[in-house]
């Protein structure tokens, strides 16, 4: 499971979903493909869901969901009549497991969250883990790899190493995406497009460098531009 759906994915940092759908109107045809995350879903964006994939464009819908397994199972179940093309649950090995039942029978691609972008081997050795950021990485995608979920998002630093491991087996996800020359903001593990997609990303997920942008169209162009080039 790997190129089935536009590699450029904008991540809609919005507040409101009539602030998402401006963004959306501005980008126009430069892309097709959208993720709405916690804070946009939690400000009433749920919907915009089936608005988008009503509308041909593929939603990528990042609630990082990470409960007992029952509830997991539920909701991912619920999520998957939503319209979604990718759901993303952080990836320990119970949660992924619950969520591959509850997408079952349904076109809803699950992908497992192994470590957050903005951590680094210091903030996991903080927050109690015995394993540094690539090893912990390694290790969830071959958890991931065995319950037979369908990807992973992990940082560019760790691509070249788990495609080793995985092969075509996993969609691998990248957000963390900058531009060269482009502020990092809260990130700590962040990559080019052009040297994410030469790692082994499938798909890369780029915020303020197109949503902040003067003309949001043009930058999302020149971004699948570099990715085409890439490639």
């Amino acid at each position: 499971m790997r190129r089935d759906a536009p590699e450029l994915i904008v991540a809609l940092d919005a507040a409101t979903p009539k602030e998402a759908l401006r963004l959306v109107e501005e980008i126009g045809d430069a892309a097709s493909f959208y993720k709405i995350g916690m804070e946009l879903a939690y400000g009433g964006g749920l919907p915009l869901v089936g608005e988008l994939a009503r509308a041909g464009k593929h939603v990528f819908l990042d609630l990082k969901l990470h409960d007992i397994p029952n509830t997991v199972e539920k909701a991912t179940a619920n999520v998957a009549r939503l319209g979604a093309t990718f759901l993303t649950v952080h990836a320990y090995p119970q949660t992924m497991a619950a969520a591959r039942r509850g997408a079952a029978g349904s076109p809803l691609k699950v992908l497992g969250v192994t470590v957050m972008t903005s951590f680094d081997d210091a903030d996991l050795a903080e927050a109690g883990y015995g394993l540094g950021v690539e090893a912990l990485v390694l290790r969830r995608a071959r958890q991931a790899r065995e319950i037979g979920i369908d990807g992973l998002v992990l940082s560019g630093r760790e691509l070249a190493a788990v495609r080793e491991e995985v092969g075509d087996a996993l969609a691998l996800v990248t957000p963390g995406v900058r531009p060269a020359g482009a502020e990092v903001g809260d990130q700590k593990r962040v990559m080019t497009p052009g040297d994410a997609i030469r790692a082994g990303a499938d798909h890369l997920v780029v915020g303020r460098p197109i949503i902040a942008a003067p003309s949001p169209r043009e930058a999302a162009r020149a971004i699948a531009a570099e990715i085409k080039a890439a490639r």
